[in-house]
């Protein structure tokens, strides 16, 4: 098992969860961004930096990602081709995308997409706060105890 990251949007406080979270279980961690990334030196800690354009980070680890990984990510559409691959997707503010929940994420960021295209304004998302950290950070000990446990989710 491995854990990708969507690395150019993610946010640091996650990035940094991650970093400690892959020291203490041992796990791969791989960050894929458009730009070189300060990390810290570990054997479990590496980076992708693929070339800057629209997705290509995406593609990359829609690409890489297989059954079973773990892929940190905000990107809807990312995380819809992951669970495609059998494999899990976790946005920075603790929601685990499944099957079950993916197609209406999708639909609901379409949505909005097509709001702003049209000129709407639709505020983006709010920032970061200490309850999406807790959150994050919950989901991901839930979800990590059940992969490494049982190889399945």
């Amino acid at each position: 098992m491995k854990i990708y990251i969507d690395a150019d949007a993610c946010p640091k406080q996650v990035k940094e969860i991650l970093y400690k979270t892959s020291f203490r279980l041992k796990v791969e961690l791989i960050l894929v961004s458009n730009k070189s990334m300060n990390y810290p030196l570990s054997e479990y800690i590496s980076s992708i930096v693929v070339e800057s354009g629209a997705d290509v980070a995406d593609d990359k680890i829609a690409f890489l990602v297989e059954k079973g990984d773990l892929v940190i990510t905000a990107d809807v559409p990312l995380a819809d081709r992951v669970i495609d691959k059998e494999a899990l997707a976790l946005n920075p503010r603790g929601k685990l995308y499944s099957k079950e929940n993916i197609k209406e994420s999708l639909g609901t960021r379409n949505f909005l997409d097509e709001l702003r295209k049209s000129g709407v304004e639709t505020g983006g998302p709010r920032p970061l706060d200490k309850k999406n950290i807790q959150e994050f950070t919950n989901q991901l000990d839930k979800t990590l105890t059940k992969l490494l446990k049982t190889n399945k989710f």
